[in-house]
């Protein structure tokens, strides 16, 4: 292939994204120097986070400047190598954004052990949503036997593995997803003990029926009316640990909500406790992670689901979709075959 692709941002969103913040882009197949690796990209995971490398505002990382390749993390085959660390044909998992063909130095890039999956699930079940989950679960959240764990966004990469893994250590988990197709897979197929529809009217009121006992950890994915109908259960000690706010992702200014004040009165009356997180703040978790995840799967205690669109040009209309809860399971986007 003479020709490769790239997807960059054109233009800084305001509100919700649009195809014209998006350029694809073809440029020559690069060459790898010394000490350099040439990657051809076989899966692109496409996340919420990156809707806020998209703006200028004050983040944890840069944002993607105008022109410069969408940020991302994919899987990828080394087509070839001048490193000897790394041997044509080796798969490894790099962060080389929305393109077919990337070079690397060598740095960063890790090695996927096929034995332990498909090769997608390195940036799944089995990569940083699947840590996100554990190590926010765990190391925040705490779950207790017989604790009532809610996870918003349950049909998701992170918010499944969020409720197998509260089960796993004998909590009760409660999904919150969007639409009852998403909800029947997170009970039937998932285990969950119950999934409430946010969509619906009396969401509040079924919310509060299926958690009985109150809520003891809420992993906060969504924000928004999810996290209001939330709040009022979360018993005294009850642990929030922060990963998303997908809902507020495409806010053109920051309002604080009428009920703040009341919110940090339950806080301290309540004893609550909130922390935001990164997956990077446990870096010296992923041994464990990927340890337990591993024999989870294998073992069948924790299952998956795939969400793909085929080829580098679905990326843009599948992250937008992404953000308004139109995909089933882990985004991926198939940019080249296994094997050339």
């Amino acid at each position: 292939m003479s020709q490769a692709k790239r997807i960059v941002l054109a233009a800084r969103p305001v509100g919700e994204p649009k195809p014209s913040d998006f350029r694809l882009e073809e440029f020559a197949v690069p060459t790898p120097g010394a000490g350099e690796v040439l990657l051809r990209t076989i899966w692109l995971s496409l996340d919420p986070y990156m809707r806020g490398r998209m703006s200028e505002g004050p983040s944890y990382a840069a944002p993607v400047p105008v022109g410069g390749v969408m940020e991302g993390e994919a899987v990828s085959e080394v087509a070839a190598s001048n490193n000897p660390d790394f041997a044509k044909g080796d798969i490894v998992r790099a962060r080389t954004g929305w393109q077919s063909h990337a070079i690397s130095n060598g740095k960063g890039l890790i090695k996927v052990d096929p034995k332990l999956g498909p090769i997608s699930t390195s940036i799944g079940v089995l990569g940083m949503p699947g840590m996100t989950a554990y190590t926010g679960l765990l190391d925040i959240g705490k779950p207790q036997e017989g604790e009532t764990v809610v996870v918003a966004g349950a049909s998701g990469a992170v918010g499944s593995a969020v409720g197998q893994i509260a089960k796993i250590k004998g909590a009760r988990a409660v999904g919150i997803a969007g639409g009852k197709d998403k909800c029947d897979y997170v009970v039937k197929e998932l285990g969950f003990d119950a999934c409430l529809d946010h969509r619906e009217t009396d969401f509040a009121a079924k919310l509060k029926f299926a958690c009985p006992k109150g809520i003891d950890v809420y992993f906060e994915n969504v924000g928004g009316a999810v996290f209001e109908a939330v709040f009022p259960l979360l018993n005294p000690f009850a642990r929030v640990p922060v990963c998303g706010l997908i809902a507020h992702y495409n806010d053109t200014e920051a309002k604080p909500p009428k009920w703040a004040a009341a919110m940090m009165r339950a806080t301290l009356t309540k004893r609550l406790t909130f922390r935001g997180f990164i997956v990077s703040d446990f870096a010296n978790r992923h041994g464990d992670f990927l340890r337990d995840m591993s024999g989870w799967v294998r073992d069948g205690k924790v299952k998956y689901k795939e969400f793909i669109t085929e080829g580098l040009e679905s990326a843009p209309s599948a992250f937008m979709g992404l953000l308004k809860g139109a995909n089933f399971g882990k985004q991926l986007v198939r940019v080249g075959p296994d094997k050339v």
